[in-house]
């Protein structure tokens, strides 16, 4: 097929919803989407997908979020756990320690630690996903003017073509074209006044056991942290306030030689390498009429603790759901609620990510977002005088749950995978596509909940009764 043909075909195209970005946000919703049935079109500046590591780290509930995207048991067979880090001074080793504060989770907690994974693979196993359920990704294609009206958005593309989307994502990075095209502004500071360099490269002389940081005197720093599943170090240095970072291979091969005791050949190969100053930053609006920003573009982290990469496939999972649901004839109210959750829970992971980086806060129980929840969301409704320990709003834990003649029981996080709502505590199906079990675990107190299909709380109440109607209508559960 000719250029010309292709363009003529991306200027008649018209979707539903268009993601501007095939990063981590991008894909997940991509996948969010696929499997409710949404016509939805990915498109990528670049010409290939992200190469470099720079989100490594996979918090526990984000591995529940890409347990119920089906790409589980994938990050954990490319994934390994954080190693502790070992600090060397003048060529030997000085002492080790570990990297997390130590915690005994609990039993509704199936995947109780951070996992290490390069970000470029996690985007691979995103996109595999994505194309396993039908979904693509158009790459090299720049948009260039974003245009909106009552019923869509015409994206203008570098190329000179077009395409008519009913909504639009942003999930195009911290320099987001959408953000800048849409007038949002970001609020925020520099967390930290030194340049970093962050690389992949491959090397000889160290062992793959320990995550090696070699101090020096000036407060720098370099680090060097074998990356699980590959034969690759992530290097991340801080460097002197007021020096300038040099990314080419042989700058790299420079600050390991300048930090270690290794030699320039020591470094056999610089994959990727990038330099940035840390910040913290939080868009204005996540919304403007049809368009959303998601991910980098809505926030920008320190990647100390390991918070970016998880809060942004975190804002695609909330408001994958909200879309397809507005799509198929929900109130467009219940898509005010993707900015009024997501914005408060950026601001507050923001704030943690500033004080791992600062040394303020220690990475373990708070850095995990297993408490990241929406109790003040006007989606959350308590209607229990006496509610137990999980309330409207909460992550809803795992467990295992018993069964009756009609309904099989087991693993609770079995059987919320998939696109519906599911009623705990309740014998009947109020309406279809909501899965009902007899029964509700122990372990979330007495009442009855409805889990959102995103795994939170949305409704709890003593019985099933006239208000969780009036709530299943409200989001768009006819």
């Amino acid at each position: 097929m000719a250029l010309n043909d292709v363009k003529e075909i991306w200027a008649m195209e018209t979707t539903d919803v268009l993601i501007v970005g095939a990063g981590p946000t991008g894909l997940a919703l991509g996948i969010d989407l696929a499997r409710r049935g949404v016509a939805a079109q990915l498109v990528e500046r670049a010409d290939a997908l992200f190469p470099g590591s720079r989100g490594k780290g996979i918090q526990p509930r984000t591995q529940e979020v890409f347990d119920d995207l089906g790409v589980i048991d994938a990050v954990l067979a490319s994934s390994g756990p954080y190693p502790d880090r070992m600090v060397w001074r003048g060529g030997e080793r000085v002492g080790e320690e570990s990297m997390f504060e130590r915690f005994e989770p609990d039993a509704g907690t199936p995947y109780p630690a951070p996992r290490m994974i390069p970000q470029w693979r996690t985007q691979e196993i995103l996109y595999a996903r994505l194309t396993e359920l039908g979904g693509k990704v158009a790459f090299g294609r720049e948009v260039t003017g974003l245009t909106q009206d009552a019923g869509g958005v015409d994206v203008a593309f570098a190329d000179g073509t077009t395409v008519r989307a009913r909504y639009v994502v942003g999930a195009d990075g911290g320099r987001s074209g959408t953000r800048r095209t849409l007038g949002v502004g970001m609020t925020g500071d520099t967390v930290d006044p030194a340049p970093f360099v962050v690389a992949d490269l491959r090397l000889r002389g160290l062992d793959r056991v320990y995550w090696h940081a070699f101090p020096a005197a000036d407060g720098s720093v370099l680090g060097l942290c074998p990356l699980a599943g590959t034969e690759e170090f992530q290097l991340a240095a801080r460097l002197p306030e007021g020096s300038e970072p040099e990314v080419s291979p042989d700058g790299v091969r420079e600050l390991v030689t300048r930090y270690t005791h290794l030699a320039a050949e020591d470094v056999t190969e610089v994959r990727w390498a990038s330099g940035f100053r840390p910040r913290a930053a939080l868009a204005d609006r996540f919304r403007v009429g049809r368009v959303f920003l998601a991910g980098d573009a809505a926030h920008v982290h320190s990647p100390a603790g390991g918070q970016g990469l998880n809060t942004s496939v975190q804002d695609a999972y909330n408001l994958g759901w909200k879309l397809a649901a507005v799509l198929n004839g929900a109130p467009e109210t219940l898509l005010e609620t993707y900015e009024e959750e997501r914005r408060a829970n950026a601001a507050a992971v923001l704030e943690l990510s500033t004080g791992v980086h600062r040394g303020e806060v220690q990475r373990g129980r708070a850095t995990v977002q297993l408490g990241v929840g929406y109790r003040d969301s006007s989606l959350s409704t308590e209607t229990r005088t006496d509610p137990g320990p999980v309330r409207a709003g909460d992550r809803a834990p795992d467990a295992e749950v018993p069964g009756d003649a009609e309904v099989p029981g087991g693993r609770l996080f079995d059987i919320f995978r998939g696109p519906h709502w599911t009623l705990l505590g309740a014998t009947v199906p109020p309406r279809a596509g909501v899965r009902t079990l007899p029964s509700a675990p122990e372990s979330y107190g007495p009442g009855v909940f409805l889990i959102r299909p995103d795994g939170y709380v949305g409704w709890a109440g003593e019985t099933a009764t006239e208000d969780l109607a009036a709530y299943l209508d409200g989001v768009g559960v006819r």
